[in-house]
């Protein structure tokens, strides 16, 4: 003779489980959707998109990210370079918040200085100083922190110096006196004659009441 079992059912245990299921896979959700939110929130912003100076003149580049980094910058790194149609030169590199003075191109060597107080705000302000004409060209700079990484371009045209005043003054041809000028001349001229003439006058005058006296 055979016994029948009967299976008993817990039908809010099962719906507890399916119930926690649905929320780990949300709660993964939720955390990859975030995770893909900050790192597409960060962005790499330029202050100025182009700039304009003279040979032998300073300037300073900037560039702004957010987020902000933390405290550490041990994850920081930033790549700064220029872009022109011969060649790609480093301006400025940091890796792991080290800064990595042998990267740097030599045309920039002794004249690049970073900010390193801005960098702990989210900036990177580079001081150049003595430009070159060749210093001309595209600026792109790119950073990479946990939060994401990302980068922006910006423009700078250095001009030659332009000849001094002074250079000037003595290349330029020897020029008469101003027309103001040569008018106050011809009116001393005119007055000295006008005073000569009356001095003659008066000799003649006093010459001719002597002899009228004498007579």
């Amino acid at each position: 003779m055979k016994t029948s079992r009967k299976v008993v059912t817990f039908p809010k245990v099962e719906q507890n489980v399916k119930v926690k299921r649905e929320e780990k896979m949300i709660s993964c959700f939720l955390l990859i959707t975030l995770t893909s939110c900050v790192c597409a929130t960060f962005v790499v912003t330029v202050t100025q998109s182009s700039y304009q100076a003279e040979e032998n003149h300073n300037i300073t580049l900037e560039w702004s990210f957010t987020p902000k980094p933390l405290t550490s910058h041990s994850s920081l790194i930033i790549y700064c370079q220029l872009i022109t149609d011969h060649r790609v030169s480093v301006l400025y590199h940091v890796h792991e918040g080290v800064e990595v003075p042998e990267s740097q191109d030599e045309q920039f060597s002794g004249r690049v200085q970073s900010d390193r107080d801005a960098l702990r705000e989210g900036r990177v302000r580079l001081h150049v100083s003595r430009l070159r004409t060749e210093d001309s060209g595209l600026y792109q700079c790119q950073v990479l922190t946990p939060d994401g990484r990302g980068s922006e371009t910006c423009l700078l045209n250095v001009s030659a110096v332009e000849e001094s005043k002074y250079q000037r003054q003595i290349q330029r041809p020897t020029e008469g006196p101003e027309p103001e000028s040569r008018g106050r001349i011809g009116l001393y001229t005119g007055l000295g004659l006008t005073a000569a003439a009356a001095a003659a006058l008066l000799v003649k005058l006093h010459r001719y009441s002597c002899f009228n006296s004498v007579v």
